[in-house]
């Protein structure tokens, strides 16, 4: 299966009926180009695994044919969008291609692994840079997300443009980075989109993402009045939501430590990237405890319920920095995720018996989270700017995709369709659908003997 001269395809091998582990391949004159190479975190139903396992698509399709791959292209730092290359590269060779960010994420994730070396494959790109990749030239157009640089990626041909999102919403006050600006989207538009392939994931919510700058404001009217310990917990690759709680402790007289590994490798990657202010650093997190109760400021991992992540060890009063009593306070600044509400109510359990307030986004009167995805409002505002003859609705579930489907033909595309990993969308000239035209499925991460094995019903 090999696109010809006059094709343009689509074929997701991970992130289309599902969140997590995108893997997207758009095929034109002989050439393959990968966008994204991600994992997802599973723990099976019934499982009594303290830790979930690490899932990736199976690149058995695009592995076959790795000598007609040009390039594989990260739109951003997120594990479910760069996670699984480390694992996969042995297979796929080819150059990868990133924003300074994603690739500093990329290298300390690499370097953790040990096994392989992809120096001499990554190749920086800046947003707003346009490089030729095979018979694909790529324009990396910068969009808002919960995470650094991400940028949407325009693919143009000499006979078609296509559009891919990437995660995205439309942040006028991201705190770290630039807003969303329409302009480099107008101007892609002005030329015709024949595709888009777009992020579903909040498809089913309603009006628009609060912005970063509101969770901001939201955490210091939260923390202000408070005088005991207080921590705060996030999403490590949340680089804006970092900046937020630095400049609250400056404002409320507190002092920051970082509890946890992959915060501490975020701050390293962001701090390098010059994405965070310099004048505000956090404290060695040994010396939290040292400090006056009304002093202490943490920002840590685990806001998932996961075990062994510094919550959890401070819900089991066994971190080694820091102690946490009755009168301190936890403040959850993130979303539970579909699948962690056991765990995540076993944690805030766990504090409360103690006599530690939890406050949790999802119910708190103030703004203490926002999604890096587009509601429907955002979404009816891209389609209506980009006017595109197609939209593949991705990244989401069945419900999610559907959902988004109805709001692209809402907003005057033309045709919607939606799928499954391994189908073959034809973008262009004729667009359609062909199911189940590429092999796909699982495999997971052994660490005991550091192999890949299928997933079993995948």
């Amino acid at each position: 299966m090999t696109p010809g001269e006059g094709d343009h395809w689509f074929v997701p091998l991970g992130g289309c009926g599902e969140i997590g582990m995108n893997l997207n391949l758009f095929g034109h004159a002989g050439s393959w180009l990968m966008v994204d190479c991600g994992i997802t975190f599973e723990r099976p139903e019934g499982s009594a695994a303290l830790r979930p396992s690490i899932q990736m698509p199976d690149p058995r399709f695009i592995a076959s044919r790795r000598q007609r791959l040009a390039g594989l292209v990260l739109t951003h730092a997120h594990e479910d969008h760069l996670g699984a290359v480390p694992y996969l590269w042995r297979e796929l060779r080819c150059p990868i291609y990133a924003t300074p960010f994603t690739a500093s994420v990329l290298r300390e994730k690499n370097r953790s692994r040990g096994d392989t070396d992809i120096t001499g494959a990554l190749i920086e790109v800046r947003p707003g840079d346009t490089h030729q990749i095979g018979p694909f030239s790529v324009e990396w157009m910068p969009i808002t997300h919960s995470t650094p640089e991400t940028c949407a990626l325009g693919i143009t041909t000499p006979t078609c443009r296509i559009l891919h999102t990437a995660d995205w919403k439309l942040d006028t006050d991201p705190v770290v980075g630039a807003p969303f600006r329409e302009a480099p989207f107008r101007c892609f538009a002005e030329r015709g989109v024949d595709a888009v392939i777009c992020d579903s994931t909040n498809a089913l919510k309603p009006g628009r993402s609060p912005t970063e700058r509101a969770v901001a404001d939201g955490l210091l009217e939260t923390v202000a009045p408070l005088q005991g310990r207080v921590v705060i917990a996030c999403f490590a690759s949340n680089v804006a939501r970092m900046q937020s709680v630095l400049r609250l402790a400056h404002a409320t007289q507190r002092r920051v430590g970082l509890l946890g590994r992959s915060l501490h490798t975020m701050f390293r990657c962001a701090r390098a990237s010059h994405l965070l202010d310099p004048r505000l650093q956090p404290i060695a997190a040994e010396h939290l405890g040292y400090l006056p109760e009304r002093e202490v400021l943490a920002l840590a991992t685990g806001s998932q319920g996961e075990v062994g992540a510094a919550l959890h060890r401070l819900m089991m009063d066994s971190h080694p920095h820091l102690s946490l009593a009755a009168g301190d306070t936890v403040i959850l600044s993130s979303t539970t995720i579909p699948g962690n509400e056991m765990a995540v109510n076993r944690l805030v359990e766990g504090l409360t018996a103690r006599g530690i307030s939890v406050v949790q986004a999802d119910a708190a009167p103030r703004v203490l989270h926002a999604s890096g995805h587009p509601c429907e409002d955002e979404l009816k505002d891209l389609f209506t700017l980009l006017s595109p003859h197609l939209v593949v609705p991705v990244h989401g579930e069945r419900e999610h995709m559907v959902a988004n489907a109805r709001i692209a033909r809402a907003a005057g595309a033309r045709l919607a369709l939606t799928g499954a990993n391994g189908d073959l969308f034809y973008l262009s000239p004729n667009p359609g659908v062909r199911r189940q035209a590429a092999d796909v499925g699982r495999l997971e991460w052994c660490e005991e003997n550091r192999s890949l094995i299928p997933v079993t019903g995948a």
